[in-house]
Order: structure tokens, then sequence, then C-alpha cells
């Protein structure tokens, strides 16, 4: 950490550079078309199937798609929900609906009847689309029991999702119509909150915002027509949307996966050349895995780098990665849905870097650190992570919670901890919330669990705070054996954190066992369903 004796910062993000900020465009719609017709023949992406497609067949699924939406109905300014798997057949969904001036919304595929109600509910959904099946959860019968609770919405279950473009007719009367731009100001997503809380969020943008998102991507990694990015995030995740944003941006490959079968798409990768392995912890993890398996090293020889965010990350899993799965190792990116893709690590980080923080922001975001008084804080002093920019939300759908959102200069408030160094790279410390109090004195869980990541008797962790009559919190460690047959226990855990450099006052004072710690699809743990499950025993 740098010398917190300097001026206090706010670190505002460069002009993009030309070499790699790609095609400008508005919409998802005049992307997808600009791109099209500067480079036609050169593949946008390839599928677990064997599927191929270049950008301009990529377009022409659009314009097929959109043709197939307006024969159903859907109009400018319609609200239509969908709940679909990662194939291009659902990017080119989210592309027809932004051509149509439709407002998107996005359903990550784990949620289920009481979710998906309370979301279609909340933005007043005219279409609800899904899959009849996808993972042996039938998802047809649950949009139709949705739909009986909630007047007015329309289902369309798809047996198979090529039917959301069943021919390839341009241009006709019962083709797409003209283009629609929706207004600057006005919202064309919602994106729901991952849902590590009881009550995820509404998150509005609009498509110039998610441009400029994957813009961030692009310009910090250079990324360049000849990467090849492995496209495994939820497409209806903000991270997913941003995937084929920058793909289109600067014309390289995406690799795709309906579903994240770890060997399966190990193999897709190495044999697509990837060069950009990804996306997050649950990912990584599986890769060091089956490259330890294997003997190999790399498991991925044309990679660049293995992107990362989402969740925090021991600092020993990039030079991990950098060994075993090849190129930089862990290139790390900060953002949430409220304001994506902030900031993102470079080819030409130092090791430390890589393993340290979450890089530099891109064009026109600016990222500042807050005390609690409000005072902006300086170089390398630890406080709330405040950011904005023109990736930034256009507000949440339950009004109520703008209040709070953004500070009284338009930063938004993240709740997340962390600092500044020198050269302007974030590092992310924690989030405010999972600080544990105990007798008074702030204790991080995050550096708990950096700590204990190197017991060999531990294969996974998590460390919360619990409610205790005499301290106000205990340091709880939830863990998931290595060997179940020999778990560890509370003398065990300590004795090895006799041999690290934590403080004996941050050691735990409970030990929970358990098969696997609660994550959602990214990979960020479920930390207040922790605290509920254990929060009366000791």
């Amino acid at each position: 950490m740098a010398d917190s004796g300097a001026a206090e910062a706010t670190i505002l993000g460069p002009p993009a550079d030309p070499r790699f900020a790609g095609l400008r465009a508005e919409t998802l719609w005049e992307l997808a078309s600009a791109r099209a017709e500067a480079t036609p023949d050169l593949e946008f992406a390839v599928d677990e199937q064997g599927r191929r497609f270049t950008f301009a067949q990529f377009r022409d699924l659009v314009e097929a798609t959109a043709a197939t939406l307006r024969r159903r109905g859907v109009r400018p300014g319609d609200v239509v929900s969908w709940q679909l798997p990662n194939t291009v057949d659902v990017m080119a969904l989210a592309v027809a609906l932004s051509r149509l001036g439709a407002v998107q919304n996005p359903i990550i595929p784990m949620l289920r009847d009481s979710e998906v109600e309370f979301i279609v509910v909340q933005v007043r959904a005219n279409l609800l689309i899904v899959p009849s099946t996808f993972r042996g959860y039938s998802h047809g019968e649950m949009a139709h029991r949705v739909a009986a609770n909630v007047p007015g919405l329309d289902v369309m279950v798809l047996s198979d999702l090529s039917d959301l473009a069943p021919d390839a007719r341009r241009g006709d009367a019962a083709g797409p119509g003209e283009p629609v731009r929706r207004p600057a100001d006005e919202a064309g997503w919602v994106f729901y909150t991952s849902g590590t809380t009881a009550a995820p969020k509404g998150v509005k943008h609009n498509d110039l915002g998610l441009i400029a998102a994957a813009r961030t991507f692009n310009t910090n990694l250079e990324v360049g027509p000849q990467d090849r990015c492995a496209a495994y995030v939820p497409i209806a995740h903000v991270g997913g949307i941003a995937h084929m944003l920058h793909a289109l941006l600067v014309g390289h490959v995406l690799i795709v996966s309906a579903v994240f079968n770890p060997e399966d798409n190990a193999n897709q990768l190495i044999e697509e050349r990837a060069t950009l392995i990804g996306s997050g912890l649950p990912f990584t993890n599986e890769y060091l895995r089956i490259a330890a398996e294997r003997g190999v090293s790399p498991l991925f020889p044309h990679s660049r780098g293995t992107l990362g965010g989402g969740s925090g990350r021991p600092a020993s899993l990039s030079a991990a990665t950098r060994e075993r799965l090849g190129g930089v190792g862990v290139i790390s990116g900060y953002g949430m849905t409220e304001c994506p893709y902030v900031t993102w690590g470079t080819p030409h980080d130092t090791d430390a870097q890589h393993a340290e923080c979450e890089g530099v922001p891109g064009e026109g975001a600016e990222v500042r650190i807050v005390g609690p008084d409000e005072r902006v804080l300086a170089v390398g002093e630890i406080g709330e992570i405040r950011v904005r920019g023109p990736q930034l939300f256009l507000g949440y759908v339950d009004e109520a919670l703008n209040n709070d959102a953004l500070d009284e200069e338009g930063f938004f408030r993240s709740g997340d901890l962390g600092f500044l160094d020198a050269d302007g790279r974030l590092g992310v410390t924690g989030r405010i919330k999972d600080t544990i109090v105990r007798k008074m004195e702030n204790i991080s869980a995050r550096e708990v669990e950096e700590a204990l990541v190197g017991d060999p008797a531990i294969g996974d962790l998590t460390v919360i705070g619990l409610p205790d009559p005499v301290s106000g919190e205990r340091v709880c460690a939830v863990l998931v054996p290595a060997d179940p047959a020999a778990p560890p226990t509370l003398d065990s855990v300590r004795a090895y954190l006799r041999t690290t450099t934590l403080n004996q006052r941050k050691y735990p004072e409970q030990v929970e066992i358990v098969d696997t710690i609660p994550r959602n699809s990214l990979g960020k743990i479920s930390k207040p369903a922790l605290r509920r499950r254990y929060a009366g025993t000791s």
C-alpha cells in the first residue's frame, strides 16, 4: 500500500486508446449493424455444438429474431422479461429487443417462481420468454404458474432456442420494421442484483452506458480482433451482456456454451485457442483443478490472462493461475450491477498488481475513497469505494432506493472498502457490512479468509460475524473440509493461523463445517444466509 500522506485522491479514467476503443455507436443494434458492415466475414462466435457465426450472419439472425418478436406483438416501450441460457440465439434476442425499442429485463436462469414473479410484477412485464426446459428444470411450467398470478403477462415458451428466428426473411411486410432509438435518458434494460440478500434490486440502464462499460474492458486489456474470449458468464447478467458488446466493438471471437461443464469447457477453450479465459473465481478454481489432475502447465497455451472479478480472491491465486493456466495470471476488474466495468487491470501490470488490485478506471469513469466523515481520503487510505461514470445506472425500479444510492456529487456508494495506490489502481479490502466489530475493534472478514486459505485441511471457506452477548460479534469460520473424513477443528484452525502473520485477536472463535459454501452463479457468497443459519449457535 502506498504512503497515506499524499493529498486526497479521485482517479479519473483517461480517454480511450483509439487502437482498442472499437466502433462508436449509441445502441446495441447500431453497434451490431456497424460491425457487420465493417467486418462481415470475420467470426463472431462459436458454441459448444460447433456452430460458427460471422458478424454478418449474426446481424441477419438479429433481424430475423426482431421479425419474430414483432409478429408476436412486441412494440416500442414494451417490457420483455427473458430467462434464457448462454447461446448466440439469446445474444441476437438482446440486440433484437434493442432494435425494436423494447425495455428488456434479463433474469438469471437459477431464479424460480417467487423471485421471477417478484421481478415481472415490479417491472410490469408484458412478455416473459423462457426455454421449455433447461438443465432438467421446466421453466415453461414455472412461467405459466407465474403468469396465472400476474394479469396481462404473456408467456413465450421455446422448445428450441432457434424458434426465436425460424427464418431469415428481411425487409418484407412481416419483417422487423424500422429500427427504433430510445431517448438517451430512458432505460432500455432492467437488471436485478445478484441476490445475495433477500431483496434483489431492479437496476435501470441504457445501451450507451453498457457500451461504455465494454469499452473499458477493451481498452484496458488491449483487446483486438485476434482475441478469442470465453463467454461463460450468464448472458442474463450485466457481465454476460458486456462480453457480447466488447466483441462487437472490436471484432473479436466469443467462445460460448449454454452450460458450464468444467471438463468440456476447458477442452473447448483449448481447441478454440482461447486468449482470454474467464470469468470469475468458480471457473478459475475448476480450471486449476483440471490443470493439476492432467499434469499440464499451462492448461491454455494461447492464454493472455484469466479474467477475474465478482468476488474476493486470495492473493496467491494470480501466481497459481499464471503458472498453471497461462498468460499473466488473473487480470481483474471491478464494478457492480449499478456501475459495471468501472476498472480493469492491464497486461502491463506487475505480478503484485495482478494479485492485489482491480486495475484502473476506463474512459470517463471516476473512483474515489471516502471516509466515515465524508472526507475524500488520500492515496493508500482505506475507506468506502465510490464510483461514477458513463456506465452508471439510471436509477432503481423502486424509486425509494434512489435516495441514498448516490452522494451529493453523484458518486455511487458501493458499500465496498478499498484504497487507491500511487499509480491509480484500485485495491478492494472487503465490504463495510463485512466488517466484524469485536470488543469495539473492527476485524476484516476478508483478512481472516486470506490468512486461512493456505490451510491444507480446508477446501473452501468464508468468514462471518455472529452476534455475541459479550463481545458484540464473534468471528466464525465456515469451512468445507479438503478431506471430509478429517475435517478441521477450531483448535486446528488456530494452530494453522499461528504459522501466519494474522494477529491473534482476529482468530475465529467458532468453526462450522459444511458440504458447500452457498454461492450465486458468479461466485459471490451468500453471507446473509449463513449469518441467519448460525446466529443462534456458539
